[in-house]
């Protein structure tokens, strides 16, 4: 099981956006938006939930659920140590914009 609040601190500590969820977890943007507008515990497709927690734990999130070994107790999420961010299929990194290239456009 998996909480709205876990998706979105799972989120941030990855430190992507829902459409970068999305492709990820090779689920649509308007699902994982529907996810993470739920009230507490996600209900959805079994399908699409198991992909999702999949796709957190590849990526290095471990999902704490009450009873979980831990210092203190209820839900929660952590970065698994030594983890690398998540690649993302088809993401391109902006070109870094020159003084030179500003000053020509003006």
């Amino acid at each position: 099981m998996i909480t709205a609040n876990q998706l979105r601190a799972a989120r941030a500590l990855l430190d992507i956006d829902q459409r970068q969820t999305a492709e990820l977890t090779e689920l649509s943007v308007p699902t994982i938006q529907r996810m993470e507008a739920s009230d507490g515990v996600i209900r959805g497709n079994v399908d699409s939930l198991m992909k999702l927690i999949s796709a957190l734990e590849k990526a290095g999130i471990e999902l704490l659920n009450p009873g979980s070994p831990s210092s203190a107790t209820g839900r929660g999420v952590r970065l698994k140590e030594s983890v690398a961010k998540p690649k993302m299929k088809g993401t391109k990194k902006p070109k870094p914009t020159s003084l030179r290239s500003l000053e020509r456009a003006r």
